[in-house]
């Protein structure tokens, strides 16, 4: 198949350029300097990078005019997956990766991205910081996916200097049970409350706060080496168990963001998930949302922490 798009001729009219930092990696980020949603984007300023032209990004996303997406009737689509309101469906145009996100209906943006992700350009057409914010942060999630980093679906919550990420299906308490910690332990502070970033650094695993955070405005750019990561699941009582790396694994499959159906990136994501389910405390909390539950799942895990230190 032909390629008709050519990356390094995208054109952005009256181009204005950001960096940020976000888990050790650069994302470039290229729009209209006029465009309205530079005023709208406080989350990430805690991540900005002073400008220079040495630097080489993970990747460079550019937001581009309708005059510049590529013409035609030539989308594949290859998979499409449902989560909330929202669908992500993903495919190829000309060759090149194309992936769009769907909210209660409506396409709020479509990118186009080369093979190892290091150039994208997205066209955003519906609620645009929505379309934004998801264009980046999924496209983060795929250049990394053979890093030894992962984007998780998770809640995290700081104490003692470790992270403590609290996992499970939309609905399942994680933030509460983050809330909980925090009203329990002082000390304790959020770091993330929907999309952390881990990654595998000299042989120790980190958690690192991001610009994305859900419905909770937490965008923390600081780092942490995780505790223990915990698998929640609503109960009538309160009960921790110690996960075995088999049974880790298969717990930990649905919270980690990716484009499995992808041979590489899979690849990638399953070395990572690997490592974490062998390497560190993965437990399994069945729960009510009360005080008891927090001041079990801290007894269990951060006190073992607490005590390897001493």
């Amino acid at each position: 198949m032909v390629n008709k798009i050519d990356f390094n001729q995208i054109k952005v009219n009256n181009p204005h350029v950001e960096d940020y930092c976000i888990a050790g990696f650069v994302v470039r980020l290229v729009m209209n300097s006029e465009a309205r949603l530079w005023e709208m984007m406080d989350q990430y300023k805690p991540f900005v990078m002073e400008p220079s032209p040495d630097r080489k990004p993970l990747f460079t996303m550019s937001v581009v005019e309708k005059e510049n997406w590529c013409k035609g009737n030539n989308y594949e689509e290859e998979y499409r997956q449902e989560e909330e309101s929202m669908e992500i469906a993903a495919g190829h145009v000309d060759g090149y990766r194309c992936y769009m996100f769907i909210l209660y209906g409506f396409v709020t943006c479509r990118v186009i991205a080369n093979d190892d992700f290091s150039k994208a350009m997205v066209l955003l057409t519906n609620n645009e910081l929505y379309g934004l914010n998801n264009a980046l942060m999924l496209t983060y999630a795929f250049a990394t996916a053979s890093r030894q980093t992962v984007l998780f679906h998770s809640s995290v919550t700081v104490l003692d200097d470790y992270a403590y990420m609290f996992l499970g299906k939309s609905g399942t308490g994680k933030s509460t049970h983050s809330q909980l910690w925090l009203k329990n332990f002082p000390e304790a502070h959020l770091l993330n409350d929907d999309n952390p970033v881990m990654r595998v650094e000299d042989g120790r695993g980190y958690i690192y706060g991001t610009p994305w955070s859900g419905k909770t405005p937490c965008y923390r750019n600081l780092r942490y080496p995780i505790g223990a990561l915990v698998q929640l699941k609503q109960a009538p009582y309160n009960k921790i168990t110690r996960l075995s790396p088999i049974k880790a694994y298969s717990y930990l499959l649905p919270s980690i963001s990716g484009m499995r159906w992808d041979k590489t990136l899979s690849e990638g994501i399953h070395f990572t998930e690997n490592w974490i389910a062998s390497n560190l405390p993965v437990y399994f909390l069945e729960c009510l949302p009360d005080d008891a539950a927090a001041q079990l799942s801290h007894s269990e895990i951060a006190v073992k922490n607490t005590n390897k230190e001493s």
